[in-house]
């Protein structure tokens, strides 16, 4: 895959102008584009930054971390606090993100999306309040594994790192993660399955795909 060298700056604005120009699939109200990468690819500052280029641009937006999704901690640790598989499959509670995120924005939504449900540090809900996306606007959701849930994105982005970037950019009491994103990459195929790739090993330094 060819890839050309960008700038944070300029991926962001070109989503956020392929957002301009995408249709919802379901022909409902709101754009819902998925910003999908490991933690330490620091998709939600990409996120930040198509919200804030979509501003410019007169569109609504609203970022939510799949990270404010997490299950329990009784459901999380079920088979300990590090077992890579179990933080593949178990730990994001995406039927929440069905009910919560994706339900009020389809067609026929009233758009009151909750940004988040549960507290990991406290363990409790957070007990937010919902938020109204106007009609028109964009959901940006980032987070990991994002691709592998057939949620209904428009738009998608994954932000990739190479194996040996991601063990360098993991601190050390997270490493124990590295290989569900193995398996994620294997079994999904993250950067082949999303519109645009980001590669980001070195952070100063991107470069992408374009839309394909």
């Amino acid at each position: 895959m060819r890839l050309e060298a960008i700038t944070w700056e300029r991926v962001a604005e070109a989503v956020a102008d392929r957002a301009l120009e995408t249709d919802a699939r379901d022909g409902g109200s709101w754009l819902r584009v998925g910003i999908d990468g490991a933690p330490s690819a620091r998709c939600g500052e990409l996120a930040g930054r198509i919200g804030a280029a979509l501003r410019l641009r007169g569109r609504g937006s609203l970022v939510v971390g799949a990270g404010g999704f997490l299950r329990p901690a009784s459901l999380r640790y079920e088979y300990g606090r590090s077992d890579p598989e179990a933080y593949y499959s178990g730990w994001f509670d995406t039927g929440a993100l069905w009910r919560e995120v994706f339900g009020p924005l389809e067609a026929g939504g009233d758009g009151r999306v909750l940004p988040d449900l549960w507290d990991p540090v406290s363990d409790r809900a957070t007990r937010s309040p919902r938020v109204e996306l106007p009609r028109g606007g964009v959901l940006l959701l980032h987070g990991p594994f994002l691709l592998g849930h057939w949620f209904p994105f428009d738009l998608t982005v994954h932000v990739r790192l190479s194996e040996g970037a991601l063990r360098r950019r993991t601190v050390d009491s997270e490493r124990w993660t590295l290989p569900a994103f193995q398996r994620y990459e294997e079994e999904i195929r993250p950067g082949e399955a999303a519109d645009a790739l980001v590669r980001a090993d070195d952070p100063r330094h991107p470069a992408w795909s374009g839309f394909r």
